[in-house]
């Protein structure tokens, strides 16, 4: 059952971002021109992503697991450091040079050619090069086993 709500979700997922635009690279430049012909749309697309993640946000944190039984886990940092700032810089970067983010991107694949897929295969280098320099920082610092940076089910 996982496995089915987990495709049901990125379903969904995958054709929300089509109907609003977001896997369409040149709309997702011109919200971020803000200095030239900017198009607002996007905008209103956040804000509704905003609305549904809080209320989910909030109904999670008050429960233990989902409706199907799955344990839930919430993030437990609250702290604004270093590293939130600096992966947020080079989020910020890698979408405003090229107009995508993770999910838009992979939902592009198969109609994005071969930027798309440049794209990607940069994105899954950065995450195994992150994985790598965590894995490293772990035996660092605690000489102990990695713990995984995210966990999946």
């Amino acid at each position: 059952m996982p496995t089915v709500t987990a495709f049901i979700a990125g379903l969904l997922f995958g054709s929300g971002l089509i109907l609003s635009g977001m896997s369409n690279p040149a709309k997702v430049l011109a919200f971020l021109d803000l200095a030239g012909r900017w198009d607002p749309s996007l905008l209103f697309v956040m804000l509704g992503a905003i609305l549904v993640a809080a209320v989910a946000f909030r109904a999670g944190g008050e429960r233990a697991h989902t409706v199907l039984g799955a344990t839930i886990h919430l993030p437990g940092a609250r702290h604004i450091d270093a590293r939130l700032i600096l992966g947020s810089v080079v989020f910020g970067v890698g979408w405003g040079l090229v107009g995508y983010c993770p999910g838009p991107a992979l939902t592009s694949l198969g109609v994005g050619g071969w930027p798309t897929l440049l794209f990607v295969a940069a994105m899954i280098a950065g995450m195994a090069v992150f994985e790598v320099s965590e894995r490293i920082n772990a035996r660092r610092t605690s000489g102990g086993p990695p713990q995984p940076a995210t966990e999946t089910p």
